[in-house]
């Protein structure tokens, strides 16, 4: 397991924080209900979202279906990438950034191929019910990504001389997101961030003595 532990730890708190978070949301909250936190620039906000990260949608059943089986492939992709990782010693700042991107793909991986199925519809009127006797809101592979982190930072309205949307109100910053989301963006952006720095030592890391490489 040398080399696993920090990267299996990683992944199975941010899994853990990622449904605990929705679980709680889905039997708590009705669709569109809201609550601020630590002030109205942050809020807990229920939607949910049948389509991509930050609220985008993928339209119909059949690309519902197609999403998630991508999402599936993906994140297979993504695990394997991580195990070659490891066992070949890449920087392990890089290997964590991967470890946050698999744990957030397989975060919302989860809701789309069970909460369709273990969970009934959350609704503006109902919160949602575990387990319920009669099934649940959709077929197996086709439940929605719960969503509930909005930071509506900036409100307020372009001046009439601004092009195309002048005296259009705007709102910064408008997707609704998760922690599942918000995985994959912070391994993406310390990726990029750092990327001369981790591919820089990966030869370094590859060439060191056995002896030296310290055990998790």
């Amino acid at each position: 397991m040398k080399g696993y532990t920090k990267p299996i730890t990683l992944i199975v708190i941010i899994l853990l924080i990622d449904q605990l978070s929705k679980f709680w949301v889905k039997l708590n909250m009705t669709i569109g209900q809201s609550f601020h936190v630590l002030g109205e620039k942050f809020q807990i906000h229920f939607i949910e979202n049948p389509g991509m990260a930050y609220g985008m949608e993928f339209g119909g059943e059949y690309g519902k279906l197609i999403l998630t089986l991508f999402r599936i492939i993906a994140v297979c992709g993504i695990g394997y990438g991580l195990h070659y990782m490891i066992q070949n010693k890449y920087n392990r700042g890089f290997i964590l950034n991967v470890a946050l991107i698999f744990a957030g793909a397989l975060g919302n991986i989860l809701d789309s191929v069970f909460y369709g199925v273990i969970f009934t519809e959350s609704t503006m009127f109902e919160t949602a019910k575990l387990f319920p006797e009669g099934g649940g809101y959709a077929p197996f592979l086709h439940g929605k990504v719960v969503d509930m982190l909005y930071f509506p930072l900036i409100e307020g309205t372009f001046p009439s001389w601004f092009p195309v949307w002048g005296g259009e109100e705007f709102l910064f910053f408008r997707p609704v997101f998760n922690i599942a989301d918000s995985a994959i963006t912070v391994g993406v952006f310390l990726i990029l961030i750092f990327q001369k720095r981790y591919f820089k030592e990966e030869h370094k890391e590859k060439d060191t003595p056995h002896s030296e490489i310290i055990e998790d």
